[in-house]
C-alpha cells in the first residue's frame, strides 16, 4: 500500500516540470492523499495526477514513495488500477 512519485520530468503548462502521482492500492487511498497535498481535484487524469515540480518535495515528506517512471507504471498495471486512454 503506498502513494508513488515519480521524478519532475514532463513538460507542462507555465514551463513547469511534472510528475505522476499514483497509489499501488487504491483510488481512494490517492484521492485522499492527492487532497492532503492540495492537489485540486481537476489535476486527476484516469489513474493519476499530475503534479508541478513545486509540490514534489512536500509530496515525499507527507509519505509518497519516490520511484522511477518505470516502476510507477509498473507498479501501477500490476495493481490493477491502470486506466489506459481509450483510442478512437
Amino acid at each position: 500500500m503506498s502513494v508513488l512519485i515519480d521524478p519532475p520530468a514532463w513538460p507542462g503548462p507555465r514551463g513547469l516540470l511534472w510528475s505522476h502521482l499514483v497509489s499501488d492500492s487504491s483510488v481512494e487511498e490517492l484521492h485522499a492523499f492527492a487532497e492532503r497535498l492540495g492537489v485540486p481535484a481537476r489535476a486527476f487524469d484516469r489513474d493519476h495526477y499530475d503534479v508541478p515540480e513545486t509540490v514534489y518535495e512536500r509530496a515525499v515528506s507527507l509519505g509518497a514513495q519516490p520511484v522511477s517512471s518505470r516502476e510507477l507504471l509498473t507498479r501501477l498495471i500490476a495493481s490493477g488500477l491502470r486506466r489506459r486512454k481509450i483510442r478512437r
